[in-house]
């Protein structure tokens, strides 16, 4: 039989929305469902768009007017989120509380310096947990549900923190919240989202991504309102909430690139978008997570100590490097298969800037690298003559082929011709990620989902990614629905 006529042997098999063709093979069956295109027994739900919040910006979302409060006294936050920024205080939600009676302190979920979590008042008056976990890869996106319910007769659940399906039982700090204190979160005492209640001064923004944000006025649910387990899997996955929002609750989906605070949840509890714009609607998000630049991972120097990486910002897409010195980055994940394309546009060129990929063995100046620079040659063991130069605006797509050890530049979306066929024989075997290297220069990378306007928009054969000139043939966007499929 053939092994690709769809029968018992085969491996080209369609899923449709609710049916698979022909009769699937174990591990193809496997694959399918690995690839999150196999129709599951269990509700699954994607999320299409996020909010990339960017604390340099101060960006945030506001809200100064609010209904009756179905319940000053429980409530339940829930959302997916990605880290940009690494070890920075920073604010999901927060609120003030003024009056006489009340605090004069921001209360809400944040993440301490140590980038421990932590939910409660500001000065532990009235409650306050915060994990002994810590929160530090900023490749992965995580569930947080948050949860005040002070009329629970058990002190001890009057605040619960759950991610990614666990809760929290493990704090730094810990403190009650007193029974049936009207904790008032997003009433009349203007909740915000991305920062601390006092915005005027906050260096306490949020710094990343934010996807399903929902808010619940006068109920206090758990985690499995929310998400659960993919069964093949083991992950945590999100679910469509089913339930009812309260007076003063929303939820927040970013699908208006023009009005990312918009309430879909049927309440108009829409919020005003501050120094945020079209271009911070992202498709990264916890149903198809795209690479970036890791803001932890510098590469070392030749003496062995850490690199210093460029100023990352704008999700770990953007770099900053003004410095009369080189400053390398790299990508979140390793590749050693498949076909990838991703591009680079050029924002500011004052001396020099490589791009294309390092091993990951390489250090800062020694290593296997395969790059393009702006004055048109091209480093692998050595420098020699290759493509056009490049300056400011430009935009410098790149082609790697892992399955024939190739790499192709391309500038503007014209190709300078394959500029290195070895990088199968001369990798080690944890691959090569996606890198730059500059020296008084700036730039902006898009991996599929960009920090910048594109005038064009292309996709790859899958649909996924926004890129301002097409994907060559065969090539895919870095993203875990490609990397499942072909990585």
């Amino acid at each position: 039989m053939d092994q690709n006529n769809g029968g018992i042997l085969g491996k080209i098999n369609t899923p449709t929305t609710t049916v698979a063709s022909g009769v699937w093979s174990l591990d193809s069956q496997f694959e399918a469902q690995s690839s999150s295109i196999w129709p599951l027994a269990f509700p699954q739900t994607t999320f299409t768009n996020a909010c990339r919040f960017n604390d340099d910006n101060s960006d945030y979302l506001d809200k100064s007017s609010y209904s009756t409060p179905t319940s000053t006294k429980q409530f339940t936050w829930s959302c997916w989120f990605k880290l940009g920024e690494v070890g920075a205080r920073g604010r999901f939600f927060d609120f003030w509380k003024g009056g006489g009676s009340g605090f004069s302190y921001g209360n809400g979920l944040f993440f301490t310096t140590g980038h421990e979590l932590g939910i409660g008042s500001g000065d532990d008056s009235n409650g306050r947990i915060i994990t002994n976990r810590k929160f530090r890869d900023p490749s992965a996106w995580y569930h947080v549900v948050a949860v005040y319910d002070s009329p629970n007769s058990t002190a001890g659940d009057r605040l619960r923190l759950y991610v990614n399906g666990e809760r929290e039982t493990s704090f730094s700090a810990s403190v009650n919240a007193t029974q049936n204190w009207d904790y008032q979160a997003f009433t009349s005492n203007h909740g915000g989202i991305g920062t601390y209640y006092d915005k005027s001064t906050s260096s306490e923004f949020f710094d990343g991504y934010m996807t399903e944000v929902i808010f619940i006025d006068g109920q206090a649910l758990d985690q499995t309102s929310f998400g659960t387990t993919n069964p093949i899997t083991g992950v945590w996955e999100p679910i469509a909430y089913a339930g009812t929002y309260g007076n003063n609750g929303f939820r927040l989906d970013f699908a208006n690139s023009s009005a990312l605070g918009t309430d879909v949840s049927g309440n108009s509890n829409t919020f005003t978008a501050n120094n945020l714009n079209s271009t911070d609607q992202s498709t990264d998000t916890c149903s198809n997570n795209f690479i970036t630049l890791s803001p932890i991972d510098a590469p070392t120097n030749s003496s062995g100590s850490a690199g210093t990486l460029p100023t990352l910002s704008n999700g770990n897409l953007s770099t900053v490097n003004t410095n009369s010195a080189f400053r390398e980055a790299r990508s979140s994940v390793y590749l050693t298969t498949g076909k990838w394309y991703w591009e680079y546009k050029m924002s500011r060129v004052g001396n020099t800037i490589q791009v294309g990929v390092f091993a990951n063995s390489y250090s800062s100046g020694s290593g296997e690298r395969r790059m393009y620079q702006n004055n048109g040659y091209k480093y692998i063991s050595s420098s020699s003559s290759y493509g056009a130069t490049f300056t400011t605006n430009d935009i410098i797509g790149v082609a790697l082929n892992l399955d024939d050890g190739e790499i192709t530049f391309y500038k503007n979306g014209a190709s300078q011709g394959v500029a290195a066929t070895d990088l199968v024989s001369g990798m080690d075997d944890t691959g090569w990620t996606p890198s730059q290297s500059t020296y008084d220069a700036d730039s902006e990378l898009n991996f599929g989902s960009p920090p910048y306007s594109i005038s064009s928009g292309n996709a790859d054969a899958n649909g996924h990614g926004n890129f301002e000139y097409a994907v060559p043939s065969g090539y895919f966007a870095i993203c875990t629905k490609n990397l499942a499929e072909y990585g």
